[in-house]
């Protein structure tokens, strides 16, 4: 396919992308900074379409915030809250159980499960939680914990890292769903999530799960005070270790939303920016098989849009999403099964749903 690119600096990516060659950070910087969307968007396209055709994938699920009381406090964070906090909450295993028995009719396949760092709780809370939701879902997968409540964790335990991954998996931990990295960067580590662990130590975590055979995601937190170099250096970083592990299934660029955060007086990012890191994500990670649009925090129609920059993913159902609404979200709360394949038919695509490891439900 013949491209005429209003940024000739795209031809050469596009070169690279059709040989199959590896793009540098010179490209991946190149990719943020053109204004040349379309032809960025039809590069992106080519990819996805090579890799999945005209098919596009969704997955039934529900996601289980257990509290948001939480010790670290990020300052671009509108979800945690101190214990005697207005808002602060946490939910017993008899309330999980409860919230999982309310829509015990539905099919659902999947339990995305993360929260606050809160002290109160106990390791075996962790574990009497991934057992109760294996119990009353059997055949649902558990995806749960970012690398930070990993970590955390593993001190709670006092246990080595590897000996709390294997609690964990006992107990029916099956996927981890990829946050907590942020910006894989010291500068902004120290600037805005200094309690939180590192990128040396996030990247550590991921490998030690991926070792013990549990897949993971990988995420991108863009639009606050990182610079585009430091976005391409995430990407790469990821990228790197994809190489060595192969343990990640796919990718989720996370828009910031700054409303009732410390960084409350950053603008919202705009819609170029987040299909730019769709696309950014699609040509730079070329040993990632899917990269979603996360349509909480993008929007429901915006996302639509991006399955034809590099996206190919849309998540889920959710069902409740707390996190990005606490920072002032506007999309839904969560979508029905027939929401989500209507958004994608109508984005000219083939809806797809899938398990957590992107098997097709029949």
């Amino acid at each position: 396919m013949e491209i005429s690119f209003i940024d000739k600096r795209l031809e050469s990516i596009y070169s690279k992308v059709l040989k199959g060659s590896r793009l540098s950070k010179k490209d991946g910087i190149c990719i943020y900074e053109t204004h040349d969307l379309i032809g960025l968007g039809l590069i992106a396209n080519h990819v996805r379409r090579s890799l999945h055709g005209n098919k596009a994938f969704y997955i039934y699920n529900q996601h289980l915030n257990y509290t948001n009381i939480c010790k670290n406090r990020c300052r671009f964070c509108a979800y945690a809250r101190d214990r005697k906090e207005k808002g602060a909450y946490v939910w017993s295993i008899d309330q999980i159980e409860k919230r999982l028995l309310e829509r015990i009719d539905e099919p659902v396949n999947e339990l995305h499960i993360v929260g606050g760092l809160n002290v109160d709780l106990s390791f075996e809370y962790f574990i009497d939680l991934l057992k109760t939701v294996k119990r009353v879902r059997p055949n649902a997968t558990i995806k749960a914990f970012t690398c930070v409540e990993i970590d955390y964790l593993s001190n709670l335990a006092g246990l080595s890292l590897e000996d709390t991954i294997q609690r964990l998996k006992d107990a029916g931990l099956e996927m981890m769903p990829g946050g907590g990295a942020e910006i894989l960067n010291s500068r902004v580590h120290k600037e805005l999530f200094p309690k939180k662990i590192g990128h040396v130590r996030w990247l550590e975590i991921v490998r030690a799960v991926h070792k013990a055979g549990i897949k993971t995601n990988a995420t991108m937190l863009y639009g606050h005070i990182e610079t585009i170099e430091e976005r391409v250096d995430h990407l790469i970083s990821l990228r790197t270790l994809q190489d060595e592990t192969a343990g990640f299934s796919a990718f989720i660029p996370l828009a910031f939303h700054a409303e009732n955060t410390k960084l409350s007086h950053l603008p919202p990012t705009t819609a170029v920016d987040d299909l730019k890191n769709v696309a950014a994500a699609r040509l730079m990670l070329d040993n990632f098989a899917h990269i979603k649009a996360y349509w909480v925090m993008i929007g429901e129609k915006l996302a639509q849009v991006a399955l034809s920059f590099g996206a190919d993913d849309l998540d889920g159902t959710i069902i409740e999403e707390r996190i990005t609404h606490m920072a002032g979200a506007k999309s839904a709360k969560g979508l029905t099964k027939d929401q989500m394949e209507d958004m994608i038919t109508k984005a000219g695509l083939e809806p797809v749903e899938r398990d957590s490891f992107y098997h097709p439900i029949k």
